[in-house]
């Protein structure tokens, strides 16, 4: 190649050939395709400067749709969760209003070994004794709280409960563990264990009258005991044939039940 004036000659001779091939080209044509060869090239660079970052970040994008969707997916079920406990405990929360008393067992109660030393409460000097001393009739609310009678007496008396099978006492919602006291003072004659009212205990009062404490978590007390009238004989709890915490009181008249709140001096 050449320049010559206002052209440039390009001469191409191959090995071994006789003749040669020449072209000639104006010198502006030459500058021009080599400007637009360099623009070309720049552009080509700053487009794969710009666009490689994309193309990256847009090869990420069906990954990140699939985490998407697994992220929803996961949140639909713990809001599932969700929506079951609340509605657990919204049953749990009329269970125990019905019930009148917390139906979950203390884990402390349950775990120790030894008998729970029931609540002492302080009064003002002066005030009369609330039980009376010495052997007494069973007329003393047995709880320290009032709980929540879910089932009367059923089989006698002219307002008595209509239920499946005669029921002859009065059951009580409290928590396990609460001190349930003696109705009235008297002698223990029988604590122990039974098939339907679990642990229980039946204490022997004036005018031929007994009380029965049923479905007991502890007794503290054993056959032939004296006890006085508010004395705790033992804890409330849910052995024998019991489907929840509750107290199983029964009052007898020579050897026949009768309705316990007939005879109770608390208004209940």
């Amino acid at each position: 190649m050449k320049p010559s004036g206002s052209h440039v000659t390009i001469v191409v001779h191959a090995d071994g050939a006789l003749a040669s091939r020449t072209y000639r080209f104006p010198r502006w044509l030459l500058r021009t395709a080599t400007g637009v060869a360099i623009g070309l090239g720049g552009l080509l660079l700053l487009s794969v400067a710009l666009y490689l970052p994309i193309f990256a970040q847009a090869a990420r994008v069906p990954g990140l749709v699939r985490e998407v969707e697994r992220l929803q997916t996961e949140n639909r079920k713990i809001a599932d969760l969700v929506a079951a406990l609340d509605s657990a405990e919204r049953r749990y929360d009329r269970i125990r209003a019905m019930l009148g008393a917390d139906v979950v067992p203390d884990p402390v109660r349950l775990a120790s070994t030894l008998p729970v030393a029931p609540p002492v409460r302080a009064v003002p000097t002066g005030t009369p004794p609330a039980y009376e001393e010495g052997p007494s009739p069973p007329t003393h609310w047995p709880l320290d709280e009032p709980g929540y009678v879910t089932r009367g007496q059923a089989g006698s008396g002219p307002d008595a409960d209509t239920q499946d099978e005669a029921h002859p006492g009065v059951d009580i919602a409290v928590p396990i563990g609460s001190p349930v006291r003696a109705s009235g003072g008297g002698t223990v004659l029988q604590a122990g264990e039974d098939p339907e009212y679990g642990l229980f205990v039946l204490i022997e009062h004036p005018d031929s009258l007994q009380s029965k404490y049923g479905h007991l978590s502890r007794t503290t007390v054993a056959a032939g005991d004296l006890v006085a009238a508010g004395q705790v004989i033992g804890l409330s709890g849910n052995t024998g044939r019991s489907s929840a915490p509750h107290l199983h009181f029964e009052i007898r008249r020579e050897g026949t039940p009768i309705d316990p709140r007939t005879m109770l001096k608390e208004p209940r």
